[in-house]
């Protein structure tokens, strides 16, 4: 059985792999500085949030990180689910669902209007969940560097 947990200073070593994977899946690198105040960040808790996946034996398989911010058409917050990634021997067992629930119930206690999320156009497995169980809402997604 699969169990979602807030990340804790311990999971450091089990995060990282997870975290390079998903970096390596999107042909991305992050300098190793960044990576630990993100950890560090996001273990505080405050504006960053993140859970592990653990499958059975206890093993890191997967994570969630999100935040909130305000929106101009709701006097809610809106809660962006900024990375998720389950690790390849782990996928098609229901952990990538259990982490978007984690995210909702989080976000539905925090007082959240809605959860949302981005991935590449190409990715075809996550796709499959995100069909099931959000709607695709047609934006392109545009960004520029400052």
């Amino acid at each position: 059985m699969t169990t979602i947990a807030a990340l804790t200073s311990a999971d450091f070593d089990e995060w990282n792999p997870l975290w390079q994977g998903y970096l390596t899946f999107y042909k991305s690198e992050i300098a190793r500085d960044v990576t630990e105040a993100t950890f560090v960040r996001m273990v505080a808790d405050q504006e960053l949030h993140g859970a592990i996946a653990r499958d059975d034996q206890g093993l890191a398989i997967g994570f969630v990180h999100w935040l909130t911010h305000a929106g101009t058409w709701t006097t809610a917050t809106y809660c962006y689910l900024e990375d998720l990634f389950v690790s390849p021997h782990s996928r098609g067992g229901g952990t990538g669902r259990q982490l978007i629930e984690h995210v909702c119930a989080w976000a539905a206690a925090a007082g959240s209007e809605k959860v949302y999320w981005l991935t590449a156009h190409d990715n075809g497995s996550a796709r499959h969940l995100y069909d099931k169980v959000a709607e695709h809402t047609g934006f392109v997604h545009y960004e520029m560097l400052v």
